[in-house]
């Protein structure tokens, strides 16, 4: 989710302006939808943008689903039922570190299509569904010329950031795109975020942390100035620190950019979501901009809630000055400025800057003296008075509570079931290559098995096997034994898995399981990009190897256990699942367990802290990727609470199965609940040694 604040200084195509706050939303569980929104407003938010995710809306070609927590009109519904407006990010590419920004994978199949540029294929299947999601808003009444609550669009997304690779084919795709949005007549403006050449009538806009700072402007007089990502904290990655930007600086740039005439700031995210199943991009966490003012399970981080919430109330208080009001800005001293908003009926607005991020200092205005704090903007909403200063926190902080609930520490609680290992002569897809994965897998699973028959005659009895990847994991098995794995990370397009291996003289069997963690989401020339293993070979020495490269490869696409779907109930019967065993020689395993629902409202999570690496489910719903063993410069996992939505939960008898890859143990596993705690409330609940 996202949030953003609006304010234009020029009317779009309205006879006045508006002044609103709000955010982005990936529409999350549908039962918490009225909560989040419910808070979003409390904080001072007034419009909700969210993204379209066509790779969810349209699964196949020309089959639609926008069932249960994918219904759009009823997401948009609710936000106009609680009095707030939509911005509607439609894309249809998204990135949003969301697997393959957010296209249906069945368009990589599409002959001769190029993604992204003035490409007829790509152009018909793109304003296909763009069209599809504006006639239902239409249909609906939802724009704001019908009386609706949608009043911005989105087309396109930060594509500036790749157009040079297709040259005048990418410009002339802007131009399309901005020509296609604009007719079909939605009586709204549209939106190109980070497009400094977007076509008019749409508006280019700014994403990044300090568009006060960075933005050159909208690119026609007669635009607004929009910042469409606020980014209030940063993605995740697998083996990265979160990222922590404090409530003062998100603070500073919204005042800076309102006093620089901006018009719209959205927060992305101003809440955090959960990247449920296997939809976060290549190595993103599941938890999703935890940071955010509300955080992945939708509480209030404070003082990150709170101080924009007051911040909000200041900029409302004295939005007619600000929209109707002649800007002028004037120098207060070295490292300090001023921005005033004044009408001619003598109402009037100011901003005091000081740049200065080591010292306060005190700087003259209209005869009067202010201290303005270290790298901080006071909001005068009378040009007199000071409501607001961006560093100067008056709310109070506040900390997580992890409660536990449940252990599962029992071994008469859990079954099992032992994944196999495939061998080449139990496959059926054969191939004289290795196999681009990505497309062999077609986003069914995160695994493609690897298999091949081979004979071995060179001179060493110990090779090094030596396998290169471009995918995320590998995992390699000799004649049924495991040989060790290895990974690569965010940052690095391949990495190489070299192990000494023993083989016999003569026919062996090698198996390597290749795995991804999640699917790319950005780039030029998506459609191209290449996963999977790039070569194999087993080496004595410089002089004597083994190229296996080349040779005939069989393949199994997924798991067995993703193939009988045994976290599925009704698959359960015809399983064979066996009490626990030796847990720490346990390797592509699943296990399954039972819990009952911890009492009351607040949030549930499994702490899987003691597993390795997999994918978790309760009640048939997949809560998302897991990677315990990846850790951080600090060595912690980059996550280990996952959240289990309530809305997935029945009072009793829930149904826990986690597929391992290897190395943890499930007796670990843990059901907790999350909670807030004021620091204040809890520093006034120590027990203080009593004077004598």
């Amino acid at each position: 989710m996202q949030s953003l604040l609006n304010r234009r200084t020029k009317p779009l195509t309205v006879a006045n302006s508006l002044l609103h706050h709000g955010y982005e939303c990936a529409y999350m569980i549908k039962q918490m939808w009225p909560d989040l929104i419910a808070k979003a407003k409390q904080g001072g938010l007034d419009v909700i943008q969210t993204y379209v995710f066509w790779n969810l809306h349209e699964p196949q070609p020309g089959m639609y689903d926008f069932r249960g927590r994918y219904d759009l009109v009823g997401f948009i519904k609710e936000i106009q039922a609680q009095g707030l407006y939509v911005c509607l990010r439609i894309g249809p590419f998204i990135q949003s570190e969301w697997k393959y920004g957010g296209f249906p994978f069945w368009l990589h199949d599409v002959p001769g299509i190029v993604y992204r540029t003035d490409n007829e294929s790509f152009k018909f299947y793109m304003q296909n569904f763009t069209t599809k999601i504006v006639n239902m808003m239409k249909e609906e009444g939802l724009y704001a010329s019908q009386g609706g609550p949608i009043i911005l669009s989105q087309i396109e997304n930060e594509y500036q950031n790749i157009q040079k690779a297709f040259g005048t084919a990418g410009s002339q795709y802007v131009q399309w795109a901005a020509k296609m949005a604009v007719g079909l007549n939605t009586g709204v403006p549209w939106v190109m975020c980070k497009q400094t050449d977007a076509p008019d009538p749409v508006i280019n806009t700014c994403n990044g942390m300090r568009c006060g700072e960075t933005f050159t402007g909208p690119n026609s007089p007669n635009k607004p100035a929009l910042w469409t990502e606020n980014w209030t904290s940063f993605y995740q990655v697998y083996g990265g620190l979160p990222y922590i930007r404090s409530a003062e600086d998100i603070a500073f740039h919204v005042t800076l950019f309102i006093a620089r005439n901006g018009s719209y700031v959205n927060y992305y995210m101003y809440h955090g979501g959960t990247n449920f199943g296997r939809t976060a991009s290549a190595y993103v966490i599941t938890g999703y901009y935890d940071q955010a003012p509300l955080d992945e399970y939708g509480l209030l981080r404070q003082p990150k809630w709170g101080h924009l919430k007051q911040l909000h109330e200041v900029i409302k208080s004295c939005s007619t000055t600000l929209l109707q009001g002649v800007q002028r800005n004037f120098s207060l001293g070295q490292l300090q400025e001023g921005y005033v908003f004044e009408e001619e009926k003598g109402e009037c607005v100011a901003f005091l800057k000081n740049n200065d991020r080591d010292n306060k200092v005190t700087v003259q205005f209209r005869n009067r003296s202010y201290e303005l704090l270290p790298r901080s903007i006071s909001i005068l909403p009378d040009c007199q008075n000071v409501a607001f200063n961006t560093a100067n926190v008056n709310t109070t902080s506040n900390r997580r509570i992890i409660s536990p609930k449940q252990n599962f520490s029992s071994l008469d609680d859990w079954k099992q079931f032992q994944d196999v290992i495939p061998y080449f002569d139990n496959t059926s897809l054969r191939s004289d290559s290795l196999l681009e994965q990505m497309n062999t897998t077609k986003d069914k699973s995160d695994y493609l098995w690897y298999t091949l028959r081979f004979e071995y005659n060179l001179s060493c009895r110990k090779p090094t096997l030596s396998v290169q990847s471009a995918a995320h994991v590998a995992h390699a098995f000799i004649n049924n034994t495991y040989i060790g794995g290895e990974h690569g990370n965010h940052d690095v397009k391949s990495f190489t898995l070299e192990l000494p291996v023993t083989v016999n003289q003569g026919t062996n069997n090698l198996s390597i399981l290749s795995a991804m963690v999640g699917l790319p989401d950005s780039g030029a020339f998506l459609e191209r990009r290449f996963a999977g293993l790039i070569s194999v070979e087993l080496q004595c020495s410089e002089q004597e190897s083994l190229n296996l490269t080349n040779s005939t490869w069989g393949y199994q696409v997924g798991l067995l256990g993703e193939q009988l779907q045994v976290y599925k109930k009704q698959n359960n019967s015809d399983i064979g699942w066996s009490q626990l065993g030796n847990i720490m020689e346990q390797l592509l395993i699943w296990y399954k367990t039972t819990f009952d629902t911890p009492e009351g409202d607040d949030p549930v999570v499994l702490d899987l802290s003691s597993m390795g690496k997999g994918e978790a489910w309760v009640n048939e719903q997949s809560i998302g990727r897991y990677w315990i063993l990846f850790h951080d410069s600090k060595g912690n996992p980059s996550q280990s609470l996952y959240h289990v939505p309530r809305s997935f939960l029945k009072d009793t008898g829930n149904v826990l199965v986690l597929v391992e890859e290897g190395g943890g143990n499930p007796l670990g596993i843990s059901l907790d609940t999350v909670s807030v705690i004021d620091l204040q409330q809890n520093f006034s609940k120590l027990t203080l040694p009593s004077s004598s």
